[in-house]
């Protein structure tokens, strides 16, 4: 089959070298409105050819690798699609998205979410098997037609994904509190340290644990940006939740309540039992 890709970044890129490495494609179109990242996708060899959105419309399975604001830009561009050209979008949040979708091409659209990704973006992010025993996440896929379900959930397994189904409003909640937070704090850590510390300090006394906690915060801002504003709600949410466990940390050591602090860093360290 034909294959085109909208967005040839970490995620794009990633998903074109795994296609062409099992073979799932006859050929794979690229388009990027960045004209410097398209043309380093062609370099790198991630798509066989650049082509316009309209030439791209006529592929058999076309993914949406690109921030979700865009994802909703440009749907009114694929209202024309055939019946049989498959959509999915990889996007963060799902609710926004499926309810931007045009009626039209809703059964053409199955709504995804790679659970899966680095803090580096452009097509020079890309990398082999990023994707392999990862979760992807299916929203409401109830409404998307069958030949479209079944496209997905194969060229999903395909390159080693597990599939987990849930109802959109459902994923953005989950998403605000195990994605979107952890980001949110990132950068807040992040701007904290930067506020107070001189470069070099930072360079000389940062180790494992700061760095591992500020990696997000390399994330690009204008795909988080658009994230943080289609989650809002549920981000905020998470927000304060986080806010009054800081804050009885905060209370635990002004009063110098040790051992309630253990207590409640013993409660935190369970969570390894999960994971």
């Amino acid at each position: 089959m034909v294959v085109g890709i909208v967005g040839l970044g970490l995620m794009g890129g990633s998903l074109a070298l795994d296609l062409r490495r099992f073979a799932l494609a006859q050929e794979i179109l690229g388009y990027d409105r960045n004209e410097e990242h398209a043309k380093t996708a062609q370099e790198l060899g991630l798509v066989d050819r650049i082509v316009p959105l309209e030439e791209l419309k006529r592929a058999d399975v076309i993914f949406l690798a690109i921030p979700v604001e865009g994802i909703i830009k440009l749907f009114p561009t694929f209202k024309d699609i055939d019946p049989q050209t498959t959509l999915i979008d990889l996007g963060s949040t799902k609710a926004k998205i499926i309810q931007a979708c045009p009626p039209e091409i809703r059964s053409n659209f199955v709504p995804a979410h790679p659970m899966t990704g680095t803090e580096y973006s452009g097509p020079l992010a890309a990398i082999e098997g990023l994707y392999h025993g990862k979760i992807v996440v299916l929203c409401d896929i109830e409404a998307s037609g069958e030949l479209h379900k079944e496209r997905a959930k194969e060229l999903f397994e395909a390159i080693g994904m597990e599939i987990v189904y849930m109802e959109a409003k459902e994923h953005d909640l989950h998403a605000a509190y195990i994605s979107h937070l952890p980001h949110a704090i990132s950068y807040a850590l992040a701007n904290s340290v930067l506020k107070q510390e001189d470069p070099k300090s930072i360079l000389v006394l940062a180790a494992g644990g700061f760095k591992d906690m500020s990696r997000l915060a390399k994330s690009n801002p204008d795909m988080w940006v658009d994230i943080f504003k289609q989650n809002r709600e549920h981000l905020l949410e998470a927000m304060e939740v986080f806010k009054r466990e800081l804050r009885q940390a905060l209370e635990l050591i002004e009063e110098e309540r040790w051992e309630e602090l253990r207590t409640w860093m013993a409660r935190a360290t369970t969570l390894h039992k999960i994971l």
